[in-house]
């Protein structure tokens, strides 16, 4: 077992990410510090996904040399993958730090639980 761990440690780096961004998105009431949760597990994610596409020894899917070979190339998708999750992640990353501009700017806190009592007070 340890020296499958030891082959495959970007797989373990990317659960271990996943775990702390996992724990700090349950355990934490501050909205930012949810949000760098949030994260750090797209993070972990991509990481994984990238190593899973990796074929040691093979090259990016372009065709040089005359090289046509399907052997000598990696495959394209979970790259693919990965730029369009960065991509969405940004975006979805922009539009939670907004809300929780919104958020704090209405109840002058970013702690979810004062949030939730103070919403509770005006019968939301």
């Amino acid at each position: 077992m340890g020296a499958n761990l030891f082959v495959n440690y970007g797989e373990a780096v990317a659960m271990i990410l996943f775990g702390i961004g996992f724990g700090n998105l349950l355990l934490q009431p501050n909205l930012i510090k949810k949000i760098i949760g949030l994260n750090i597990m797209d993070t972990a994610i991509y990481l994984f996904l990238a190593e899973k596409g990796y074929i040691r020894g093979r090259v990016a899917p372009i065709v040089a040399n005359g090289v046509q070979s399907v052997e000598a190339y990696i495959n394209p998708i979970p790259s693919g993958l990965v730029l369009t999750g960065i991509v969405v992640s940004v975006s979805v990353s922009a539009l939670m730090l907004a809300l929780t501009i919104r958020l704090y700017r209405r109840y002058h806190t970013l702690d979810l639980d004062q949030i939730s009592k103070q919403l509770r007070k005006e019968g939301l």
